[in-house]
């Protein structure tokens, strides 16, 4: 696709992930009280979309318990401040090895579950927007991949389109996103889609600017893209979207810090990026101008 500016950015705020930082920050929310008040601050703070994983509260480990997203759903819709509601879908395909010279049986802490458990809670809440990982790769830890295999990506995004909900393709190589087109093409996800592009995710696409133009370069025409990158470099492509004609994702799933020694609330972070997209000459858009683009129905507060 030709390289246009975005005048017109939407933000997500991934707010909590799966990852295994709830120990490594007070600010990595845990209870879906934790998390939808995180939530609605971010949306506040200039944040349309909301990307919400959910944790086990006393622990902080990743959950896919439905009476988690069951709270955070009723408690986001129940909020004073709009926002679009985006639930991962990407729990239920971590395969952790056992090891280089005993790789089976598989480790205990391996979740590998069907594709219609893995799609339930989205079924459940019915959220606006839910995650497609658009593919299998190996994933920062020696013996844990990421498995996401062409029939379950097939069966997960007919589910997830029969049930009015928009997908959200996660790219985290280039392979990614070419499968991602071959969905659209054999007519499991409907066009225009919309698509992450994720970068600096080991051991997916690194996030220098070569391979983000070619992941950019990659995108459909008439696509809708947002982009993000780990820790440090989260900010910096903030602005690298904008400038590549795409969007915004900032958030506590994706980087801890707000200055060095200075840990981040997401919040915060969504208010760095307003200023950075501000400080462009760009203009920062709201839900439901969001809902507009992509085609989205807002949910009612379940009653």
């Amino acid at each position: 696709m030709p390289l246009s500016m975005n005048r017109d950015v939407f933000i997500t705020c991934a707010v909590t992930g799966s990852g295994g930082t709830q120990d490594r920050s007070p600010h990595v929310p845990r209870s879906p009280k934790e998390i939808a008040d995180s939530a609605i601050a971010a949306a506040k703070a200039g944040a349309a979309i909301v990307h919400c994983h959910v944790r086990d509260p006393e622990t902080g480990a990743p959950s896919r318990n439905l009476s988690y997203y069951r709270e955070v759903t009723d408690r986001i819709r129940d909020a004073d401040v709009d926002m679009v509601l985006n639930l991962t879908a990407g729990m239920g395909g971590d395969m952790i090895f056992g090891g280089t010279e005993t790789p089976l049986p598989l480790a205990n802490s391996t979740d590998m579950v069907g594709a219609s458990e893995r799609v339930a809670h989205v079924a459940e809440c019915l959220p606006e927007i839910c995650t497609l990982d658009c593919g299998t790769m190996n994933f920062a830890e020696a013996d844990y991949v990421m498995t996401n295999t062409p029939g379950t990506l097939q069966a997960m995004a007919r589910m997830m389109t029969d049930l009015g909900v928009k997908p959200e393709i996660e790219a985290f190589d280039t392979g990614h996103l070419w499968y991602a087109k071959q969905l659209v093409a054999d007519g499991y996800l409907d066009a225009p889609a919309l698509v992450q592009l994720c970068m600096g995710v080991p051991w997916g696409a690194p996030d220098d600017l070569n391979t983000f133009m070619a992941m950019v370069n990659n995108v459909p025409d008439d696509w809708t893209f947002s982009a993000f990158s780990l820790g440090r470099n989260q900010m910096a492509y903030a602005a690298a979207a904008v400038l590549a004609g795409g969007n915004v994702r900032v958030g506590l799933e994706d980087n801890l810090w707000l200055d060095k020694g200075v840990l981040a609330e997401n919040y915060q972070l969504v208010e760095r990026a307003v200023t950075i997209v501000d400080n462009m000459g760009a203009r920062v858009i709201g839900p439901e101008e969001v809902r507009t683009k992509l085609g989205l129905t807002k949910r009612a507060p379940a009653r």
